[in-house]
């Protein structure tokens, strides 16, 4: 994948990114003024106007929104309290939510006055999620938000090709209809960013039965529920079958993946998590996310180990998520 055609793609929508971090994150500035000055999207920073613009002078022609001078502040003070009385929450710790940079741009998203969000860069995946799943929450009721990773990179084994694996980031271990819906939103994903038709495997350390475990079962019940969505797919696959042809010949000759798998869907987070950290720091793959799916609309987490670079990324994704098109 080339990263320029993924930014091109972003252009065309100009859609309007927040970013909570904006106050107190020199990557983020950096990265926003990338972003402002290349129009891969339209910046929203969160913090004090007169506390950035004394910072760097060049953001005095940026969007910056306090949440404390914020006009319809307690508005979205309402709004959050009505969200989330049933669980307890008082007028009074929405009113004090409502300022952190966090909950208030989440909401600025569920109200429409932003696209999507970007933060994780200066906090944990839990500060980040949270307000998401509180606020935006899932699409479906009673589904699940999911996580995955873009990795690519120009090496001898991927070469050009772009794969989206999940869940690396958020359910530690997903159940078959838990595992059904991660693939289902992984194979959204991987059709909103433009990457082609979708190749999805189901993971596992059996191949067509080579072993047996609860575990298998599993991925077994939520492939077989899969491939009735119509997307090229298979199940179970070991790792190796899934990617590499000529093993894929001899271990599954009848696979309608062929070793050629664009989606990898891991049975839990410790393999996930494992695989796409060792791929990027041993495999020299580069990794983007974690891509948060499934929610109504589009909040992205960053890992707190993110370049520059990274979120100029995970803001291009975040406006391709955006995209209203039912894509399958």
């Amino acid at each position: 994948m080339k990263v320029k055609d993924l930014y091109k793609k972003a252009k065309q929508l100009q859609k309007t990114i927040v970013f909570p971090e904006a106050g107190f994150s020199d990557r983020t500035i950096d990265a926003v003024k990338i972003i402002q000055k290349k129009k891969i999207a339209k910046p929203i920073l969160i913090g004090d106007e007169s506390a950035l613009v004394l910072r760097d002078k060049k953001l005095i022609n940026f969007q910056i929104i306090n949440p404390k001078t914020f006009p319809q502040k307690d508005m979205l003070a309402k709004k959050l309290y009505a969200k989330r009385k049933e669980k307890g929450m008082t007028y009074e710790e929405a009113e004090k939510l409502v300022t952190d940079p966090y909950y208030f741009s989440t909401l600025l998203v569920d109200e429409g006055f932003a696209d999507g969000m970007i933060g994780g860069a200066e906090t944990s995946t839990a500060n980040m999620v949270r307000p998401a799943l509180q606020v935006i929450k899932a699409k479906k009721k009673g589904g699940v938000v999911s996580s995955c990773f873009l990795m690519f990179g120009d090496n001898d084994f991927l070469k050009d090709k772009c794969l989206v694996i999940a869940d690396c980031g958020l359910i530690k271990k997903p159940n078959a209809e838990e595992l059904y819906q991660i693939a289902c939103h992984s194979a959204e994903t991987y059709k909103q960013l433009g990457l082609g038709e979708p190749k999805v495997a189901f993971l596992s350390f059996s191949t067509k039965g080579s072993a047996e475990d609860e575990s298998v079962s599993v991925v077994r019940e939520a492939y077989e529920k899969f491939k009735r969505k119509g997307y090229l797919c298979d199940g179970e696959l070991q790792f190796d079958a899934s990617m590499v042809p000529s093993v894929a010949k001899l271990k599954c000759p009848n696979s309608p993946i062929a070793g050629d798998a664009n989606i990898l869907i891991f049975p839990d987070l410790n393999s996930g998590n494992i695989c796409y950290k060792a791929m990027q720091y041993v495999g020299g793959v580069k990794a983007v996310g974690p891509i948060l799916q499934g929610l109504n609309k589009p909040v992205n987490d960053l890992s707190r180990g993110c370049s520059v670079e990274d979120i100029i990324m995970a803001t291009a994704i975040t406006a391709m998520q955006s995209q209203k098109e039912d894509l399958k």
